[in-house]
C-alpha cells in the first residue's frame, strides 16, 4: 500500500460517521420490502409490523427470581446459557457457550441482550421467510452459532433457557424494543481491508483468541475463550460468520474489558479478517431467505 492511498485511506477513515439501529437477536429488517422468487417475479412483500415503543434496558435483580419450580428453572437455565459447552455436550458441537456472543448472560447492550426478548416474540424473520417463536429462535443459535443441534421443545433444557429469557424481560411491556438489543448497525466504510485486519487481530485479539483463532483452554483442558474460526467455531449460517454483524459486535464489545477502544475501520478490517477464515458448513443453508432479502455481507 502506497503513502498516497495510506494517507487518504485514513482521511477516510476519520471521517466516518457511525450510524446505531436497534437490532433483535440480529434481527431483519422490518419494513415492507419488493423481493423477488429466484426467477425475475415479484414477491409481495409482507405487512409493516407496528412501530414498537422503545424502553431502556433493565436487568432485574437476582431477589426477584421466583420461589420454587420455576425459580429452579430461571437459575437452571442461566447455568445453560454460561455454561453451554459443559453442561450440554450432545447439543453443541463448537467450543462455545450461548454467552459467548450474548454477553455478562445475555444482560450487555449492543451484543445481543435476553432482556425484552420474550416481549416481542413471535416475530417474523426475512431468513425464514415466516413468524417464528422465541423457542424457534434458541434453535437456529443452537444449529448455527454453536453448530449444533436443537433442544427438543418439550424438553427441560429449552424451558430453562425460554424462563431464563422470560424472567430477564419481566418488567419490559408486551411488544416493547429494549434499547441496545442486538447488535447496534455500523455503516459500512470503503476499502475493507482483511490484511490490515490480519495485523490488528495479531496486536489486539489473539492474546484471548489465539493467533490461530482457535481460542483458549485453561491448564485442565476446559473452556476458557471462544474460538473464531476452525472446526470448533460457529459455521457459516451464523449471525456472526457475517461481516457486518461482526464487525458491530467487536465495535461495541471488543477487546473485552475495552469496548469501543478500536476505530470503526479496524473493527471492519479485524471482522473481515476472522469471517474470511475457514469454518463448518450449514446443511440446510439453502433453504434461507425463501422470498429474497438476503444480506450483502451473507457467507453463502
Amino acid at each position: 500500500m502506497n503513502l498516497a492511498h495510506t494517507s487518504l485511506r485514513r482521511l477516510a477513515r476519520a471521517a466516518t460517521v457511525l450510524v446505531p439501529v436497534a437490532a433483535i437477536l440480529g434481527a431483519c429488517d422490518r419494513r415492507p420490502t419488493a423481493t423477488t422468487d429466484g426467477a425475475g417475479g415479484s414477491v409481495a412483500p409482507r405487512a409493516r409490523a407496528p412501530t414498537r415503543p422503545r424502553v431502556p434496558l433493565q436487568v432485574p435483580g437476582d431477589d426477584t427470581i421466583p420461589a420454587g419450580v420455576e425459580g429452579e428453572l430461571v437459575r437452571r437455565g442461566r447455568v445453560l446459557a454460561t455454561r453451554t459447552f459443559e453442561e450440554l455436550p450432545a447439543l453443541v458441537g463448537a467450543d462455545l457457550h450461548c454467552t459467548s456472543c450474548h454477553l455478562e448472560a445475555g444482560t450487555r447492550a449492543n451484543a445481543a441482550p435476553w432482556v425484552g426478548v420474550t416481549s416481542v416474540y413471535p416475530e417474523y424473520r426475512d431468513r425464514e421467510g415466516r413468524e417464528i417463536t422465541i423457542e424457534e429462535r434458541i434453535d437456529a443459535c443452537f444449529e448455527r452459532s454453536v453448530n449444533g443441534r436443537a433442544p427438543v421443545h418439550e424438553s427441560g433444557e429449552m424451558k430453562a433457557l425460554v424462563a431464563y429469557m422470560t424472567w430477564l424481560s419481566r418488567d419490559v411491556p408486551k411488544g416493547s424494543e429494549v434499547i441496545g438489543r442486538g447488535f447496534a448497525k455500523l455503516e459500512r466504510p470503503p476499502n475493507i481491508d482483511s490484511d490490515s485486519g490480519k495485523n490488528s487481530y495479531a496486536v489486539r485479539c489473539a492474546s484471548c483468541h489465539g493467533i490461530d483463532g482457535q481460542g483458549k483452554r485453561a491448564d485442565d483442558g476446559s473452556y476458557q475463550l471462544p474460538p473464531l474460526w476452525g472446526d470448533h467455531s460457529f459455521n457459516i449460517g451464523a449471525g456472526m460468520a457475517r461481516l457486518d454483524t461482526a464487525a458491530a459486535f467487536v465495535r461495541h464489545n471488543m477487546p473485552l474489558g475495552q469496548a469501543e477502544s478500536l476505530t470503526l475501520w479496524e473493527s471492519y478490517d479485524i471482522a473481515a479478517y476472522f469471517t474470511e477464515q475457514g469454518r463448518p458448513d450449514f446443511a440446510r443453508k439453502g433453504s434461507d431467505w425463501p422470498h429474497g432479502g438476503k444480506p450483502r455481507d451473507a457467507r453463502y
